[in-house]
């Protein structure tokens, strides 16, 4: 069991890096543990998640074991910053958590166009 969330991120990704860089700064009271992908076997409590599936999206891993993958984690997320707690109803409405999981999708599958930076990111156009 986990005493806090565990958000999974490409801890070799620029572009995932930055992006973790800038949800520990709004998480003031440091809510969500974050851990690179590649050293979660560090993180007694997490369920097994795939190589690949890591790959293609961050996890969020809750104290309970619910598990939110890429887009589905966003929402999730925002309910531990309070500053940005008030979007969390937007991924309530109709059609939105489809919308989130395209958008997200896209942008992990072009990270390395945004400044990922990893040799990995360019293998193979991921």
């Amino acid at each position: 069991m986990l005493s806090q969330p565990v958000l999974l991120y490409d801890g070799d990704c620029g572009f995932c890096r930055l992006w973790v860089e800038r949800l520990r700064r709004w998480d003031r009271k440091g809510a969500i543990r974050c851990v690179p992908a590649q050293e979660r076997t560090a993180v007694a409590g997490l369920p097994p998640i795939d190589d690949d599936a890591l790959d293609r999206a961050m996890h969020l891993v809750m104290p309970d074991g619910t598990v939110f993958a890429g887009g589905r984690a966003v929402p999730a997320v925002l309910q531990y910053l309070p500053r940005w707690r008030w979007l969390g109803g937007i991924f309530r409405l109709p059609g939105a958590p489809w919308v989130t999981d395209m958008v997200y999708s896209n942008i992990a599958k072009r990270r390395h166009r945004l400044g990922c930076g990893s040799e990995r990111c360019r293998i193979g156009g991921k």
